[in-house]
């Protein structure tokens, strides 16, 4: 059974508990001072979770999330997609995949109009996350063998969007780790086809790499319009990409093969 993180990472190493390092600012670099914070190692910090934390320090969508009181930089990603492409509408009925600490919802949420009673959000994660108004958490395994059932319970009827921002626990074996990503996303794909409305949209993370290009494929037969982007919140060394699929066709009852019913007007 597949592990799933948000890419949301801020919330398990950087909240409550300290991390029992001493944080100060970096010294001169080329005759000007270098403002970067920098991470000075205490107690038993490996080398990898200081490069991490020097990182978080010093990102300035993790300081604005701060600021915003967004639950992490990932709120940054979908408010800018959305405000590109705008598959987020009042009234909407969504599922959040791997949604911890729950950024995504945040925003979602507001969108749709949930403060107003409009609208439902579901979100699944197996990490716990702080109540969210009106959203719907389940601490859960999404490939656990009753989630989906269960998550389509919860929601009351079909969606009108699925997202999906999971990530698997990392290898560092980078063909490997690309592998068990479009795995996750090829399980998102799958269950969105069965609890989508015609017209409505999917929203997965990937990773670059030619081993997507059957799962792009398969988007490009359910979905009118499929777009990779790049949000400007994604980390410019990281292969992160997300693809956007909008105008579900779904099939009609009892139909074979391919043939798909014309999607419907939202």
């Amino acid at each position: 059974m597949s592990t799933i993180k948000s890419g949301g990472k801020s919330a398990g190493k950087s909240g409550g508990k300290s991390t029992g390092v001493a944080v100060g600012v970096a010294g001169k670099s080329g005759g000007a001072r270098d403002m970067r914070v920098k991470v000075k190692k205490a107690g038993k910090l490996k080398h990898s979770s200081q490069l991490w934390l020097e990182r978080q320090l010093n990102d300035p969508y993790v300081k604005r999330a701060r600021e915003m009181g967004y639950r992490s930089r990932a709120a940054f990603k979908i408010e800018e997609m959305d405000d590109r492409f705008k598959f987020l509408k009042t009234g909407q009925k969504l599922i959040d995949l791997g949604c911890a600490p729950g950024g995504w919802c945040q925003i979602a949420a507001g969108r749709v109009g949930l403060e107003k009673g409009k609208g439902r959000i579901v979100g699944i994660d197996l990490l716990p996350v702080d109540p969210i108004p009106g959203v719907d958490l389940i601490e859960m395994d999404f490939m656990a063998e009753d989630a989906p059932a269960l998550l389509t319970q919860r929601l009351g009827g079909r969606a009108d969007g699925v997202m999906s921002d999971m990530a698997a626990n990392t290898t560092g074996h980078k063909k490997t780790d690309h592998l068990k990503i479009i795995a996750l996303a090829e399980a998102a794909l799958e269950f969105a086809n069965d609890i989508l409305m015609p017209g409505g949209f999917f929203l997965a993370k990937l990773f670059q790499g030619g081993e997507s290009a059957e799962l792009l494929a398969q988007l490009k037969r359910d979905f009118t319009t499929v777009r990779n982007l790049k949000p400007a919140a994604s980390r410019s060394d990281s292969s992160e990409l997300y693809v956007l699929a909008t105008g579900f066709r779904r099939k009609a009852e009892g139909a074979e093969g391919d043939e798909a019913a014309a999607p419907s007007e939202r």
